[in-house]
């Protein structure tokens, strides 16, 4: 009897135990209510209510819902977390350091990849998370080959157990910034093309089978590549893989439409100061860009062209528009350069797409980007105009989750505006 007693005391126990252990049995909704929302599908912002329940958007109505936690965001600008595209979060901390850079290879060119040296504690995630960058796609250095080098997708979260899509972008570089003919250039590029159009998946079987590929194919002994550069340029090819081409020069750009269409491959191009010279022929061959429309002046002679209102002259050609970022670690800027654009002619709604579902559309992101019913929870609640560099988040949710936004800027500020009567040595 006594036994019976202490098995079911047990079994109670252990169930009381998972309950309050459990962080989804009792896991509270949130509500943002009263919001003004660009969600990044729509071209005009509304008046509107968001549900979280967990890391997913339940709900999104002009009806009035419950909530167990209620944030009232009467007049405030509510807007899908923003994706930036151009990024070395995670993987640079100083750039003037070698030892904390993970950005470059000495042994792969094409098939090297960033994704095992991402850094979740990286101290450049909670200073643009703060600014509203709740995802980011971190790419490598250019290598030592023109085309090589691949990026990934993170959610900056800063949890360990790292959320992202690993080697979803190749990253290439044509123009001015080399040292090399610019013949030369788009004829290596052309040559590795050709070479991988020209291999069939059971060539890739084994590394030796790889081997024996390279050994045989001038181009490929010649920038002397491994077998993970062979798998990457195969995933190029034939695999529809993201190619991310830097390039600003209109006659550059007309060639890499050719050879989008030559190889059929997903280009993307970004700077492209010139585009707007062959906006129709990049418009029909549906090539997507990622500009910086805070560069608006010639910053060498592949920008002659440079023209402060090209993001408006490239949206009404019906080009799909990104952003990047003038400077390193600060990829937040991306809103500013946004702002910019708006400024001189584009239009609002299309801005807020372009750091939102734009990437996520044009880089097969899923589930974000949008605020819509069982897409992630990636949302800010901003201050004041997220286009304004001055207007900041005042809530920033990933997966549902509402981050803290304690910066090592902020503690400092904090540790020098607090407790002045004692020695800064002193002070928390």
């Amino acid at each position: 009897m006594i036994g019976k007693k202490i098995h079911k005391f047990l079994i109670v126990s252990f169930g009381y135990a998972l309950i309050v252990l459990s962080p989804n049995v009792f896991s509270e909704t949130i509500l943002i209510k009263n919001a003004t929302i660009y969600d990044g599908n729509k071209n005009e912002p509304y008046e509107g209510n968001i549900l979280i329940d967990g890391p997913v958007i339940k709900r999104v109505s002009s009806s009035d819902m419950q909530g167990d936690f209620i944030i009232n965001a009467s007049g405030k600008i509510v807007t899908p977390g923003l994706i930036a595209t151009d990024t070395n979060i995670g993987i640079v901390e100083i750039g003037a350091l070698s030892v904390t850079r993970d950005d470059s290879s000495e042994i792969y060119k094409i098939g090297f990849s960033i994704f095992d040296a991402f850094n979740p504690n990286s101290t450049l995630i909670p200073w643009n998370r703060s600014n509203g960058i709740t995802s980011a796609l971190t790419i490598p250095q250019n290598t030592s080959s023109p085309i090589g080098g691949l990026g990934s997708y993170f959610v900056l979260d800063g949890e360990l157990s790292i959320t992202g899509e690993k080697d979803m972008v190749m990253t290439g570089s044509v123009g001015g910034s080399s040292n090399h003919s610019r013949s030369e250039t788009f004829a290596v590029i052309d040559d590795l093309l050709s070479f991988a159009k020209s291999i069939n998946q059971k060539d890739l079987d084994t590394d030796v089978d790889i081997s024996e590929l390279i050994d045989e194919s001038p181009i490929a002994e010649f920038m002397e590549l491994h077998p993970r550069d062979v798998r990457a340029l195969f995933r190029l090819v034939n695999d529809d893989l993201p190619l991310v081409m830097k390039a600003h020069r209109a006659s550059d750009l007309l060639k890499l439409v050719e050879m989008k269409k030559k190889y059929n491959l997903n280009m993307i191009i970004m700077g492209a100061q010139e585009a707007h010279l062959v906006k129709d022929i990049i418009a029909i061959n549906d090539i997507p860009l990622i500009i910086n429309p805070i560069n608006n002046i010639p910053g060498s002679f592949d920008e002659l062209a440079s023209n402060i209102k090209m993001a408006s002259i490239l949206e009404k050609a019906g080009i799909e528009l990104m952003f990047t970022a003038p400077r390193s670690h600060n990829f937040h800027l991306i809103r500013q350069g946004a702002g910019v654009a708006v400024a001189h002619g584009m239009s609002y709604e299309i801005a807020i797409k372009g750091l939102t579902s734009t990437p996520a559309k044009v880089f097969g992101i899923e589930n974000r980007g949008e605020i819509k019913s069982g897409n992630y929870a990636d949302i800010i609640i901003w201050d004041a105009d997220p286009l304004e560099p001055s207007s900041m988040p005042e809530y920033v949710f990933i997966n549902g989750e509402n981050m803290n936004l304690t910066t090592r800027s902020t503690r400092l500020r904090d540790r020098y505006t607090s407790d002045p009567d004692k020695p800064n040595t002193y002070r928390d």
